[in-house]
């Protein structure tokens, strides 16, 4: 039974899915009031612990404290009902690389009462579009840097109607920082209910059209409480670093809810390359980060070229799959394990965890306190230890897509049907094996191949393709493209390249076909259904 709501505009609570198609929710030892702000909590409740004097975030070659941070989200909390308009429960979209404003700006609005939708700087007008539809979204506030495609997907909208900018960088020099300087720095918070709809976490989906996840005031505080308190043991004296966007829920746990929670540090990267976290590392002790495998074996290089990582206590890897090798040399060169752990926006973080007392290599570890798991066939009846099957998950946090029929597919008898293959071992141990779907994951991004099919076809040069992941030591997949060309055009590296700009300007640019193979026909079945998974079975392509 859901408890008491603040939101007027009652579109979240409305669109969640029926409670018989919610998965079983596992609360117990995650006790919170019934009228709970997660924008109060991360900033004035720990002003009131003391804390207001330490550092919050680290930004853009500034420090923030906790009470500078509180004081700057009241204001801009201020400015957004008082001169934009924002109401409880409306959609507020945020568009900004990783900095302090982004992290402020989502305060602000959940202090406001709103529903927050953090999306990437990478996207374009047409992915963004996808986004406001879906969530109906009448606000955003958007870092001045990146008004192109925000603006050119708001000229068309039905929904967006309010589209201000933010300065972030420091200098608090646009529409929204001069509003927000004109307040004073008490806000009296929306009180919201624990089960509110806070956040809006997008994922894209194999076929490329979103599903919005749904997640409560409370849910954001348990992913701290949980993973973050037991597996982490954060204190305040932690400070985070890290490459995830904001914009995923593992980047926005890792680098905002987790350290704030806490009383601890964020530091922030617009362009968190491997080179600039470990100058971040060096430079302000970092302790804890969070990156896919990819990044840590760049920096396990620059340790041997004189990089001294030597303050980090927790390396966490997620987003793709740790390769043992990585976990041994990291292992061997630091003395300290690497926490491998899964996760999925549907379950907002990471459930199911190595520790460090018990971090081993090729093995993902097991269930959060909380959280229980299970392997299961299709008829999701339990798996002997040893036999892959499909991962299935419940806890304190779970699956509620909105207004999607896609949600019966997620979840399935109480339980969360993640899309992961696994197996257990005799240990109880949890130890990946393979995607269920079509989903490519390359770097730690999910990407959508009928996206990227779209995006090329709509080029002059390609009659037919088809988009598969093919296996990348440094990325673990890359998106490859098998294409047939329409007469008068001929295979070249010209044209390759070509096809590439091609995509990186339809749609995000990290989606884009690092390789490209052209062929006369694709394999297909009797039925004209293009046989993806024989192109997945050639061999890779020798430069």
């Amino acid at each position: 039974m859901l408890g008491p709501s603040a939101h007027i505009d009652t579109f979240a609570r409305d669109g969640l899915p029926p409670q018989a198609q919610w998965p079983d929710f596992l609360l117990d030892g995650f006790d919170y009031p019934e009228h709970l702000n997660v924008g109060v909590e991360l900033t004035d409740a720990i002003v009131e612990r003391g804390f207001g004097d330490r550092t919050a975030l680290i930004g853009n070659g500034r420090r923030r404290t906790y009470k500078e941070l509180a004081d700057w989200t009241n204001r801009l909390a201020r400015a957004l009902v008082e001169d934009l308009g924002v109401k409880p429960g409306n959609r507020v979209l945020i568009r900004s690389a990783n900095n302090p404003a982004m992290v402020a700006c989502w305060l602000a609005a959940t202090k406001a009462g709103a529903v927050v939708v953090n999306t990437m700087p990478m996207l374009r007008a047409g992915e963004l579009a996808k986004i406001v539809d879906k969530a109906e979204i009448s606000h955003a506030l958007c870092d001045t840097r990146l008004m192109d495609d925000l603006a050119a997907c708001a000229k068309t909208s039905r929904f967006l109607k309010t589209v201000v900018g933010f300065d972030g960088t420091s200098n608090h020099d646009a529409e929204l920082d001069r509003l927000a300087l004109q307040k004073p720095v008490h806000f009296e918070a929306v009180r919201t209910g624990r089960d509110d709809v806070a956040l809006l976490g997008f994922t894209s989906g194999t076929t490329g059209n979103p599903k919005a996840t749904m997640h409560f005031h409370r849910d954001l505080l348990i992913i701290a409480d949980g993973y973050a308190r037991e597996v982490l043991q954060v204190t305040p004296d932690d400070v985070f670093v890290g490459s995830p966007p904001l914009a995923f829920t593992f980047g926005l746990g890792g680098l905002a809810v987790f350290p704030l929670r806490f009383g601890a540090t964020a530091t922030l990267l617009e362009n968190a390359s491997p080179p600039n976290m470990i100058g971040i590392i060096e430079d302000y002790g970092a302790t804890v980060c969070f990156t896919a495998p990819t990044a840590y074996r760049v920096m396990l290089s620059a340790m041997d070229e004189g990089a001294d990582l030597s303050s980090l206590r927790a390396a966490v890897s997620a987003g793709e799959t740790l390769p043992a090798p990585v976990y041994e040399e990291w292992m061997a060169k630091t003395g300290k394990p690497m926490l491998d752990g899964i996760g999925a926006t549907e379950m907002l973080h990471i459930f199911v965890s190595n520790r460090f007392e018990d971090a081993q290599p090729a093995c993902t570890g097991r269930p959060v306190t909380g959280y229980e798991a299970r392997i299961v066939n299709d008829e999701m009846m339990d798996l002997p230890d040893g036999e892959v099957g499909r991962l299935a998950v419940r806890g304190p946090t779970g699956c509620r897509y909105l207004n999607d029929d896609r949600q019966s597919e997620y979840v399935r008898d109480g339980w969360n049907i993640t899309g992961d293959s696994f197996w257990r071992d005799e240990d109880g141990y949890f130890h990946f094996a393979a995607r269920n779907d079509d989903m490519i994951v390359s770097s730690g991004y999910n990407i959508a191949g009928p996206e990227v099919e779209a995006a090329l076809l709509a080029h002059e040069a390609v009659a037919e393709c088809a988009v598969v992941g093919a296996s990348d030591p440094e990325r673990g997949q890359i998106v490859e493209a098998h294409v047939v060309l329409a007469p008068g055009h001929k295979a070249s590296a010209q044209l390759i390249k070509a096809l590439q700009d091609h995509v990186k300007d339809s749609i995000a640019p990290y989606k884009y076909p690092r390789s490209i193979r052209f062929h006369t026909a694709l394999p297909k079945t009797a039925t004209g259904k293009i046989q993806r998974f024989v192109l997945r079975e050639l061999r890779p392509q020798t430069d």
